[in-house]
């Protein structure tokens, strides 16, 4: 960048100059250089409309390649040192960017995406190729091969190869439907609108060819379409529904051609019209109501300079004007003018062919120039040139991509401003160095390199300049344009290398974890089919071996001729006969089940998110059962367990707090307490509700403010009103005024005006927290305006309209925690204003000052934080003219910086953020989505672990965390964070908590963690921040870390990206072996969506990336309670007792058979008639299993919700288990033993002829003495292990049971049976089949009944329990329970009860002290003999989560003493000079008397008197709000103190004791 020298300017103005770009505001400007007529150029653009554009896509398959490193740069680099990109504009491509035969070294990807995982032309292949994975299709492959050859014995290859085809075509189904709605979504996307320019060369791309395989499906479709509409054409012709021309101007579309060059030519009008200063309609800007002035250009040395109102980090136009005010008078300070210079090369002639127009997102290609209107959603990584704002700002909505709706704002480069047309993108001239793709949303680095020229110079040699490009110069792929009329800007990267589809990955297959177990047990069946074959063929071979048998007699020789080859081709027949007992029915009955598991979900009503009209959607229909087994839940934050709506709340301005609110961190806390918070919050909301009709009508006598809206007041605190009015003195009335002054113009928002008398004011602003801060000043009073055409403020302050200039604005990041702005006052004094938080804030105030304000208010803001809500501090300093002109000319210089700019604005910044003096502080609600807390409270009771994953910072999660009662006060706090990523201070740091817990991290500890599944006490949460996961999840660290984390309670990852999250989850998966299941709503929860076990999505309001590659998708958070508690396991136990079922009853068919062969000498002929195998598994024993895994309930939903505990089977995974597996498989074994030998023992005597003397004895009546009964057996066996007999289910299976007799009957009532007619009435007419069906029935039986009996009586389980308390009425309370509010049982009903119902005191069980009167009139005990959760309360939840543990607060006095203890005289006083005293009333004497008890508190003293006490782990941490930790830091960055922004005051817990 050049900087050009001083130079006397006369005209004065008052720029808003900020650190970023993203929100500066300049001054608008004045044509000077005379612009060719508008009748050539839109001469020029007619003749460009006419020429047709011709799609130049890049193939899909094109590999990016590297290329050599021609300049090196280190802005271009990735920091990986991946070779980076170059991307030229207008400029040929150098050899160097070429091979050796001339072709270009750099391919980019299309900006087609596709999440599918098929394409119409994959789709049976790659199906089939997934399908053909499962080790069972492969064997009925192979069976349905052997049947083909008739020496097998096969009667009917084909209809052996129906179920395979059913269950694949099934299964093709179900998955093209889930794969279609991809589908969908990603034509909707690829086929979007955006424009762009064509009819111009783009050098990058122009080159690459379409190759064959693209160019056949690019054809095949448009014939398809062609037949499509010529097939539409047709049937409108025939039907004769011929449109009169003004119908058919009236349906019909304009042309996008015309469409596009009119919005063209209007648009181009009007940009040219503004360059000559002729005065337009107004634009709409992002400030609505800011009016625009002009600016000046001229000739300098040459160049041509324009003065521009920022300094050189804010975009503007080609120089920028730098003015520091010395005092009051206008004119009296010194000018700067800066030279940025301009992509536009001004010597070039511009063809005017290329124009603007309507295209799809999928014909986007890396180098082209696009224009994005409001509303339109980014197509592309895209590099913003110029915006419609004149300060070069744009404003972008990222909930696509993090779920956040708060506006971000992004920034043009300086010197891309003036590329606003067309032909401005043809004149220009640079290069783009980038980094190579990565998937870091926060990130990005680029330079922007071109040969700026004089044009009053043309033969000069050409000055090379660059400016960097950063991640605020860049509009993401997903994000939405928001409050700018247009942006113009360059594509970076596209399709799979926008930073979107890079965190996407690739959309895995997943499969129940069942599912993979089933493969072992069909393997041992495998095992048990080959030996049973193999003994098949050695006795086949060795009987024809032997001779002299009587086979030799009747047999006509054999098949295979000899010993030998008669055994084998034995095997293969045996393979065939006993093929059941891998089942292919059960396959097809899973199919079945999980698709009806997964229509009960989308059709549960309780499920339904009403406000958004969005129901439960599974989106992967065979992992249901999984939902039942899940150990560990990932959450982000923002969207998901959040709304993203703050709510302005309550403050403390000089020492007094002012502000009502019942938060739902409060409530938990007084759950712990034994308080009842049903009635506790009701009388608070009563009371709230009561103080806002006091407070509104206190704003509208003092100040009839126009701007208020009543239902939209979050800030309900009378007594501030009051004082605003001078109640409390003049003094305290002026801190207030000045309070809210600063948040009215310490900000970055942007004011939206919606028409109305009086208009609507409402604000967007980069942080939702900043927008409720501005909307509470306009509530009181101080209502910000708009901006002025100077970049000031106007502030409507109590009905005086008020314009203040902004001289700088420093802006917030993560590392600063504090934004400032400098203002310059109507009276000339300028002063800082500083918010941040509040440990930051309190290292900056003067020495020496407010020493009783400041003690004040950190007691305020820690209560405030404890009660869950997010504080700020608010602080500012006046400023002299001198010292703010040197400190000004220091931070332009360090603005105009190429490298390491950043770095040097913040040492700047902080230079100036000193000596400040303290206004107050703010506390702001996050608030939860409706249930949250409950929700997780009931998933802790089931023994679920909840970790948080998210991109926020430490402080906003730790709020969040006790909002949603994750964190409470009984916890420690155990914060991870190494600053100078040192591997081996983690490793010390991991270790040294590890020994808390006395474990050292080794292998044997691992392997005890994978067999424990038990919750861990809630003592500990673990924190840690990005760069620190970072480290600890290296190969060296990972272990010891899981196992750290592991006995945490509660795990938060804060900073954390995409790829950080899906390791976090790959981590714990696979390390722990456990089940596990992420939740999130925008595309940076995708990756580790797609890494858990099951992903679930929520649909909400803000975005629905999240849902595209989710397994289920739900509208809030709550509802995942109910999905998991009640369909999971319910999902979990049925297809694990249908599965063992399944084995079971094919057992008991195949070895009945089996035990046949031993009589036949393993020949391989029949026991039973063949109808008799096919029907067994197609009819006769089908249905009750399936409607088992389909209908079964141990207890219903509503049990479910309220019993939580009976999830933890699922954890332990003990419905599904090897031992189950071979119970039910020797279980079958006996009874097939029974079946046949039972008959067998009744045909060995002899007696064959029935009493009429006709024979039964040949092999197919046998067959119906053992088919009969061991159906009937079966089918009651079913039964007998279903829970839940209602006459459906008898119902069905009494039809199996009488559909065997029935069958029998009616098909030997034919000749069609041969040699079975009339085998039903000569079988049914003998006395020994019924006395042999009736044995049979109940030997087999009895074993199973008696260990079931035996079980259920000594043994019981937790769900047999609960089910002989649903009999006994003691959970009849829940039959007019609505199912979606249940949390746990009513205590005194039932012995499972969970927390938030043992939380609430019965009538006869209420707390003594104080129970008849309100909580205002209660007296005050000091924490040593108060009711908490550490003193005796029978009624408190100690030990109810889900573990044994109770010793919340054990040994919680010795290493932390209450801050009250008894004296000698029986008073109060104070035992800890490092806690801040807590007093009664104002006096300190005061704490000498017992407090009366008809004396009514203030509520905030209440609240600090009856709040848990703080472990000293939060104290110690910089990141919760203490009062201890605060008088620690205090001033410690203050004159002579700090050194710099990052020093930070580290607090051990020991210090502070």
């Amino acid at each position: 960048m050049a900087i050009s020298p001083y130079a006397e300017g006369g005209e004065r103005t008052n720029p808003v100059k900020r650190i970023r770009w993203a929100t500066q505001r300049v001054t608008g400007k004045k044509g000077v250089q005379k612009r060719k007529s508008i009748f050539n150029r839109n001469a020029a653009r007619r003749s460009g409309d006419d020429k047709k554009r011709e799609s130049n896509g890049t193939d899909a398959d094109f590999v990016k390649a590297g290329q050599d490193d021609a300049d090196a740069d280190a802005a271009a680099e990735a920091a990986s040192g991946a070779p980076g990109r170059t991307i030229y504009f207008n400029i040929p491509l150098p050899d160097s960017a070429r091979d050796e035969d001339g072709r270009p070294l750099q391919h980019f990807k299309r900006n087609k995406i596709r999440t599918a995982k098929y394409t119409p032309i994959s789709f049976v292949p790659k199906n089939l190729w997934f399908q053909f994975h499962n080790i069972a299709n492969v064997y009925f492959l192979f069976i349905i091969i052997l049947c083909f050859f008739s020496i097998f014995g096969s009667q009917n290859p084909g209809l052996n190869a129906v179920p395979l085809i059913v269950i694949v075509v099934v299964t093709a189904v179900k998955d093209g439907i889930e794969d279609w709605r991809r589908t969908v979504l990603d034509n909707q996307l690829n086929n979007a609108p955006v424009h762009r320019l064509v009819d111009w060369n783009n050098v990058n791309t122009a080159e690459e060819q379409i190759n064959l395989w693209r160019r056949f499906k690019k054809a095949t479709t448009h014939l398809i379409l062609d037949a499509w509409r010529a097939l539409n054409s047709r049937k409108e012709r025939k039907q004769g529904k011929a449109k009169g021309s003004a119908d058919r101007a009236l349906d019909d579309a304009p042309d996008a051609d015309d469409y596009d060059a009119r919005r063209m030519s209007a648009l181009t009008a009007r940009l040219d019209e503004e360059e000559r200063g002729v005065e337009m309609t107004p634009v709409p800007s992002p400030t609505p109501g800011q009016q625009h002035s002009g600016g000046k250009e001229y000739m300098s040395n040459g160049d041509m300079v324009e003065e521009l109102a920022n300094t050189a980090a804010q975009p503007g136009d080609l120089t920028q004007k730098l003015e520091v005010p010395m005092d009051t008078k206008p004119g009296d300070a010194p000018k700067f003018k800066r030279f940025y210079g301009s992509l536009i090369d001004p010597t070039k002639e511009a063809p005017e062919r290329g124009r603007f127009k309507r295209d799809y997102w999928k014909n986007v290609q890396v180098g082209d120039f696009v224009r994005l209107y409001n509303e339109e959603e980014i197509p592309a990584d895209i590099i913003v040139l110029s915006t419609s704002d004149t300060d070069g700002a744009c404003y972008v909505e990222t909930k696509n991509l993090d779920g956040e709706t708060n506006l971000k704002v992004r920034n043009a480069l300086h010197t891309g401003v003036k590329v606003k047309r067309a032909r401005d993108c043809e004149r220009t001239a640079f290069t783009l160095e980038s980094e190579p793709p990565h998937a870091n949303l926060y990130a990005y680095s680029g330079v922007v390199r071109w040969d700026q020229r004089d044009p009053k110079h043309p033969d000069e040699p050409p000055k090379q300049m660059a400016e960097p490009v950063s991640i605020n110069n860049m509009l993401l792929r997903g994000c939405t344009l928001r409050n700018t009329e247009w942006i113009v800007g360059i594509v970076a990267f596209t399709g799979e290398e926008s930073k979107i589809m890079l965190n996407s990955g690739i959309t895995p297959s997943k499969r129940a974890r069942i599912s993979k177990e089933l493969n072992w047990d069909v393997i041992y069946n495998f095992c048990i089919l080959f030996i049973m074959c193999l003994v098949a063929a050695v006795v086949e071979g060795v009987t024809w071996g032997k001779g002299n048998e009587s086979l030799n007699f009747f047999e006509f020789g054999s098949y295979g001729g000899s010993p030998g080859l008669n055994g084998f081709i034995t095997f293969w027949a045996a393979i065939i006969l006993f093929q059941n007992l891998v089942p292919i029915s059960l396959y097809i009955s899973l199919e079945i089940i999980r698709t009806a598991q997964a229509f009960f979900i989308y059709s549960d009503t309780y499920m339904y998110y009403e406000k958004i009209d969005y129901p439960c959607t599974p989106k992967s229909w065979n992992i249901s059962d999984d939902l039942g087994q899940i150990e560990y839940i990932f959450s982000d934050k923002t969207g998901t367990l959040t709304q993203n709506v703050m709510e302005y709340k309550k403050c403390t301005i000089n020492g007094l707090p002012y502000g009502e609110a019942y938060t739902e961190a409060l409530a938990g806390m007084q759950k712990r307490q034994g308080i009842d918070t049903e009635v506790e919050g009701k009388r608070a909301r009563e009371q709230i509700a009561i103080d806002r009709v006091t407070m509104i009508e206190g704003i509208r006598k003092m100040h009839d403010n126009p701007y208020l809206r009543d239902e939209e007041l979050t800030f309900v605190a009378p007594n501030f009103i009051a004082d605003l009015g001078g109640e409390s003195g003049a003094a305290q009335r002026e801190a207030c005024e000045q309070f809210m002054l600063a948040l009215a113009l310490c900000h970055t928002v942007i004011t939206e005006r919606t028409p109305g008398d009086p208009p609507k004011i409402e604000f967007k602003a980069q942080s939702p927290d900043e927008a409720a801060l501005v909307a509470t000043a306009r509530d009181v009073g101080f209502t910000v305006m708009g901006r002025s055409s100077d970049g000031g403020i106007i502030v409507d302050y109590l009905g005086e309209e008020r314009e203040y200039t902004v001289l700088n604005t420093l802006e917030f990041n993560s590392a600063r925690k504090r934004m400032s702005a400098v203002i310059r006052m109507p009276d000339g004094k300028i002063i800082l204003y500083c918010k941040g938080a509040d440990s930051v804030i309190y290292s900056r105030l003067r020495k020496g000052e407010q020493a009783e304000l400041r003690r004040q208010t950190a007691e305020h803001l820690e209560m405030f934080a404890r009660e869950g809500l997010r504080t700020l501090c608010i602080a500012q300093r006046e400023l002299g003219e001198e010292e703010y002109r040197v400190w000004n000319v220091e931070h332009d210089i360090a603005a105009a910086a190429v490298q390491d700019r950043e770095e040097k604005l913040d040492a700047v910044s902080d230079a100036i953020e000193r000596d400040l003096t303290l206004i107050g502080g703010t506390a702001i609600e996050d608030r939860l989505q409706d249930g949250v807390p409950d929700a997780i409270q009931l998933l802790a009771q089931a023994g679920i672990k909840l970790w948080v994953l998210t991109g926020d910072k430490v402080e906003t999660a730790i709020n969040i965390g006790f909002s949603c009662n994750l964190l409470d006060n009984d916890m420690d706090l155990i914060v991870l964070k190494v600053d100078d990523e040192d591997l081996g201070q983690a490793e010390h740091e991991v270790e040294k908590q590890l020994a808390v817990f006395g474990k050292t991290g080794s292998d044997e500890e691992l392997k005890a963690a994978k067999k424990n599944h038990e919750p861990p006490a809630p003592t500990h949460a673990l924190v840690i921040d990005g760069d620190t996961l970072k480290l600890v999840l290296d190969d060296r660290l990972r272990q010891k870390f899981l196992l750290l984390c592991k006995e945490c309670k509660a795990v938060l990852c804060c900073r954390v990206s995409p790829a950080q999250k899906a390791a976090v989850v790959q981590m714990v998966k696979s390390g722990l072996d456990v089940m596990t299941l992420s939740i999130g709503d925008g595309a940076n929860d995708v990756a580790m969506i797609q890494e858990a076990d099951v992903g679930v999505g929520i649909a909400g309001e803000e975005g629905r990336q999240a849902v595209m590659s989710s397994d289920y998708a739900i509208g809030q958070f709550r509802f995942l309670t109910r999905l998991m508690l009640v369909h999971g396991r319910w999902s979990y136990r049925r297809m694990s007792e249908t599965i063992a079922n399944f084995f079971y009853k094919n057992i008991v068919w195949t070895f009945a058979l089996f035990w046949y062969q031993i009589y036949t000498n393993m020949d391989c002929s029949y026991a039973f008639d063949y109808t008799y195998i096919l029907l067994y598994n197609l009819a006769f024993t089908s249905l009750p299993v399936i409607f088992m895994g389909i209908l079964d309930q141990d207890v219903d939903d509503k049990v479910s919700l309220a019993v939580p505990q009976l999830y933890r089977r699922g954890i332990e995974r003990l419905e599904w288990t090897q031992t189950k597996f071979w119970t039910y498989m020797i279980d079958g074994l006996y009874q097939s033993v029974i079946c046949f030998y039972f008959t067998y023992l009744v045909f060995s005597p002899a007696t064959f002829n029935t009493g009429d003397g006709r024979t039964v004895s040949d092999y197919k009546r046998m067959g119906v003495y053992i088919a009969n009964p061991a159906v009937t057996v079966v089918n009651v066996y079913l039964l007998l292990n279903t829970y839940r007999w209602d006459w459906f289910m008898v119902l069905i299976t009494s039809i199996s049971i009488l559909l065997v007799w029935f069958w029998t009957g009616v098909y030997t009532a034919f000749t069609a049976g041969f040699t079975f007619y009339e085998a039903a009435p000569q079988v049914y007419g003998t006395l020994s089949f019924w006395c042999t069906a009736l044995l049979t029935v109940i030997l087999c039986l009895m074993p199973r009944f008696a260990a079931k009996a035996f079980q259920k009586i000594y043994y019981p389980r937790d769900v047999d329990i609960v089910r002989e308390q649903v009999r006994q009425g003691k959970f009849d309370y829940l039959k007019n329970a609505d199912p979606a509010n249940i949390s746990g049982p009513a205590p005194e009903r039932a012995d499972s009860m969970s927390s938030s119902d043992m939380s609430k005191p019965s009538e006869s069980r209420k707390p003594g002290h104080g129970q008849g009167m309100s909580d205002d009139m209660r007296p005050m005990y000091p924490p040593s003999v108060a009711q908490t959760a550490t003193t005796h309360n029978a009624h408190s939840q100690n030990g109810s989560d889900g573990t044994d543990y109770t010793g919340h607060r054990s040994s919680l006095d010795g290493h932390f003493p209450p801050a009250y203890n008894f004296n000698d005289a029986g008073g109060l006083a104070s035992h800890s000079a490092v806690t801040p005293t807590i007093t009664i009333g104002d006096d300190l004497e005061a704490a000498d008397t017992r407090p009366s008890m008809d004396r009514p508190r203030p509520s905030f003293d209440r609240l600090r008197s009856s709040m848990d006490r703080t472990r000293p782990s939060f104290e110690a941490s910089r990141d919760f709000t203490s009062a201890a930790y605060l008088a620690r830091v205090e001033s410690s960055q203050s004159r002579g103190e700090g050194s710099g922004a990052s020093r930070r005051h580290e607090v051990s817990a020991e210090d502070m004791l």
